[in-house]
């Protein structure tokens, strides 16, 4: 039902040629469920509290369990409208699509753990935290981080590429052309980004390896100008489009 909400009204303003609308998918509806259950994850240990402490800890790991379901939510998007702009569904496309439910699966515990570190003091009060780490394990942490967001972007980039070799075929028009590569450039931006990151956790010392994670806060700013310039490109190449 999300899905059909956002694609009675997908493409408006995107400039397609054509709009590109086409009905759920059952790999959609099946990716749907996936996400679903990676949300049931972050949550599935939370109890009913037995205490008034117990449900002050609780609510005071909303900012932990929140920073988590953002990016999930942010995974499923991007899946959304590359499924709605293409509506591609064959065999290299599902085996993507597979492996990506599969790694958000699978990262959905390393998530919840880190951001729950990060905020351990918030939640638990300070020097209370049941999480246990060392400053030897923080750049493993911070590594298992880095490759789970590579992977989850390459694979996206190798979705618009796909969609890209096969322009012809699903009718994209010269526009349409032009807006996929420029969704394959910014998850080679986002892939980049994950191996700094990597890099980093590699060169610092154990006891700033953690500060490798900033380097994902350079994204918004570096996706704002990448589509501020693509944009630019976008209005000389096709003038008379809405862009």
């Amino acid at each position: 039902m999300i899905r059909k909400f956002f694609s009675s009204g997908h493409n408006k303003g995107q400039g397609s040629a054509r709009k590109r609308d086409f009905e759920i998918q059952r790999i959609e509806t099946f990716s749907d469920g996936v996400f679903a259950f990676a949300v049931t994850l972050l949550i599935v240990s939370l109890e009913v509290p037995k205490s008034f402490e117990d449900l002050l800890v609780s609510m005071r790991g909303f900012f932990a369990f929140g920073i988590s379901f953002t990016i999930l939510i942010l995974i499923w998007a991007e899946q959304h409208r590359f499924f709605r702009n293409y509506g591609m569904e064959d065999g290299l496309t599902i085996a993507l699509n597979g492996a990506l439910l599969f790694i958000v699966l699978f990262y959905t515990y390393p998530l919840k753990f880190l951001f729950t570190l990060i905020f351990s003091d918030q939640i638990y009060g300070p020097s209370k935290s049941p999480m246990k780490i060392t400053a030897h394990q923080l750049p493993t942490l911070m590594m298992i981080y880095a490759l789970g967001f590579i992977a989850i972007y390459f694979i996206f980039f190798l979705l618009y590429f796909n969609a890209y070799k096969k322009s012809n075929k699903i009718g994209l028009t010269p526009l349409g052309k032009f807006d996929c590569k420029t969704e394959m450039y910014k998850e080679i931006i986002l892939v980049c980004t994950g191996l700094s990151s990597l890099l980093l956790s590699f060169l610092l010392t154990d006891e700033s390896s953690g500060s490798a994670g900033f380097v994902y806060m350079l994204i918004p700013p570096a996706i704002t100008l990448f589509y501020i310039f693509r944009k630019r490109i976008r209005k000389k190449l096709f003038p008379h489009e809405l862009v």
